[in-house]
């Protein structure tokens, strides 16, 4: 039988020998066979495409966001230049310097007593100042020198700190333990920076403005101070006897702000002559 198929075959392709034909049993095998390859080659080339799209996905730029420009830089001429100065007082009787008890920590070394609201003859200390409005469409270059916090006794100097955004904040540790030193900040970043003996310094850079940043020491809970960051130069930290100065203001009308940790703000509104030594106070009550 099967020789008998195998000549019907090879007659058949003697009799068409202008167009050959194979027989069935070769053309379903052809068949088969060339569905396979194209199959094959179809899911091939749909691998590469799916891995050419994920190559441009990753490597493809997002379009840069759009800013928008400030206006220039107006220069100051120093030559017009006014300043503002005052005294901060308090109002009543002023409270008691709760005193700290470091016992648990034989590194912490000396007295210590609370610095929330330190009053001496009626002035207050450690109120930030700044201009708050009028300088908006000014820029000011950034200083250079770092704005340094040192602790000292297990106590940060100064209590409330000031500096310009992009500027240095430096800790130093002279104490002979170690700190943590934890920023809580709204607007900026949070850090917990771990200090030890000897240590390099460490160094914070904030990008954006924030009135009284609190910062803290996770191993000495009493330890606090405040860190004022302004875009301008515009600002003083009230001394011991209340007072504060600012110096260098083009004239103008501005917000001048006073803010204390726990007393609250107060503002004063005023204008400014070319070359006006200006005086503006504040007072706070418990």
């Amino acid at each position: 039988m099967n020789r008998k198929l195998s000549r019907n075959c090879h007659s058949e392709q003697r009799e068409e020998s202008l167009s050959p034909v194979p027989c069935r049993g070769n053309r379903d095998a052809s068949l088969r066979s060339a569905r396979q390859s194209w199959s094959a080659k179809r899911a091939a080339l749909t691998l590469v495409l799916t891995l050419l799209a994920a190559l441009l996905a990753c490597t493809s730029k997002p379009p840069a966001p759009t800013t928008q420009l400030q206006a220039p830089a107006t220069p100051i001429d120093p030559a017009t230049t006014a300043s503002i100065s005052g005294i901060v007082t308090f109002t009543g009787p002023p409270p008691d310097l709760r005193a700290i008890d470091m016992s648990n920590d034989p590194g912490c070394h000396g007295q210590n007593r609370a610095e929330t609201v330190l009053v001496n003859n009626g002035k207050l200390a450690n109120v930030f100042v700044y201009v708050k409005e009028g300088l908006e469409n000014r820029s000011f270059p950034v200083p250079t020198k770092p704005v340094t916090v040192e602790q000292t006794g297990c106590r940060y100097f100064p209590h409330v700190a000031a500096l310009q955004t992009g500027q240095t904040l430096r800790f130093l540790n002279h104490d002979t333990t170690s700190h943590n030193i934890h920023g809580l900040a709204r607007s900026n970043d949070d850090w917990n920076d771990f200090q030890s003996v000897g240590d390099p310094p460490l160094d914070r850079v904030f990008a954006k403005p924030e009135i009284m940043l609190p910062i803290k020491c996770n191993q000495h809970p009493w330890m606090t101070m405040y860190a004022n960051i302004v875009p301008h130069p515009f600002f003083a930290v009230t001394a011991a006897d209340g007072s504060y100065s600012i110096h260098g203001l083009p004239p103008g009308d501005y917000t001048l702000v006073f803010v204390h940790e726990k007393l609250g703000e107060r503002t004063v509104k005023i204008s400014l002559q070319p070359r006006q030594q200006a005086a503006a106070n504040a007072t706070f009550q418990p």
